[in-house]
């Protein structure tokens, strides 16, 4: 991920490129607010305010759907982003000892991001993947048919 400082001449510029690039459709707002979190990290408020001003729809329905889907964020994050299924499956499975290791390892609470800015620990309704329940998903890697012993190694391979 390439992060970059979010200040307004730098995002003015940048979201007017990735608006530009999907052809200014409102219909690829979820496609642009991925490009846009891909460039800068997350979410921040002046993107969010460029890409209404941009695509000429409301701030609020580009707020809406930035806040809606657990997997954007309007805050900055980790350099390695924790998602941790809550749906049924995951639940029933045992979650809440992943979270608990999760919790202990990276010393943090679930929606923190570790001191070093390497982790940031999140919920998720569901990752799809509810054969190999309980999941997490690091990055755009899943990780199924967990059991809290596994975690640790896991998070080696991150550290």
């Amino acid at each position: 991920m390439d992060v970059m400082p979010a200040s307004l001449d730098c995002c003015e510029s940048t979201i007017k490129e990735i608006v530009v690039r999907h052809g200014r459709s409102k219909q690829d707002l979820i496609a642009i607010l991925h490009d846009v979190q891909r460039v800068f990290g997350y979410l921040p408020e002046s993107a969010l305010i460029q890409v209404a001003s941009n695509l000429d729809v409301p701030l609020s329905k580009v707020y809406g759907v930035a806040t809606f889907y657990t997997l954007f964020s309007t805050k900055p994050m980790g350099e390695h982003v924790i998602r941790v299924c809550e749906n049924a499956p995951c639940h029933l499975l045992g979650a809440n000892s992943l979270i608990d290791v999760l919790e202990k390892e990276l010393g943090i609470p679930m929606g923190g991001t570790t001191s070093c800015g390497t982790f940031t620990l999140k919920h998720t309704s569901c990752l799809g993947v509810c054969g190999v329940a309980p999941a997490i998903m690091i990055d755009d890697e899943v990780y199924g048919n967990l059991t809290p012993d596994e975690i640790p190694v896991i998070l080696k391979k991150y550290r």
